[in-house]
């Protein structure tokens, strides 16, 4: 089920990872360590109460993440993230999320992902500890 990384280019990461496609995930920059992702809320991502769902929020965020901790060119994937939701936010909004390498060791990697509305207000915060397995 897991390969290794074939991945030099986290463009392409992101375009063959199949719920970024289904949200609209984009990769707007990266860089060793750092990532930000994008999307404009779409109605099939709101929940019952019109709100972006907990699961598109956390889907942006992890797609950030995974590029940022698969940037070094060694395959990482994520052990645990946690994530704590802050402002709802409705339809047709664009959000953003940044993650930025907090610490990378051998085999693990600390990540802190900032999820912000287009006006820069925090929507959400998450950290995720990825494995790197290559």
């Amino acid at each position: 089920m897991f390969r290794e990384n074939p991945y030099t280019d986290m463009h392409e990461l992101v375009k063959n990872d199949r719920i970024a496609r289904l949200l609209g995930i984009t990769l707007e920059d990266c860089g060793r360590g750092w990532a930000k992702t994008s999307m404009v809320v779409k109605e099939d991502a709101l929940n019952a109460y019109d709100a972006t769902h907990g699961a598109a929020l956390y889907a942006l965020s992890d797609v950030a993440f995974a590029v940022a901790c698969n940037s070094h060119g060694q395959k990482a994937v994520a052990l645990n993230v946690t994530i704590h939701y802050r402002r709802p936010v409705g339809v047709g909004v664009r959000l953003y999320a940044e993650a930025r390498e907090e610490s990378r060791g051998r085999t693990t990697g600390l990540y802190r992902i900032r999820v912000t509305d287009e006006e820069g207000r925090l929507v959400a915060v998450a950290d995720g500890l990825a494995y790197i397995s290559g």
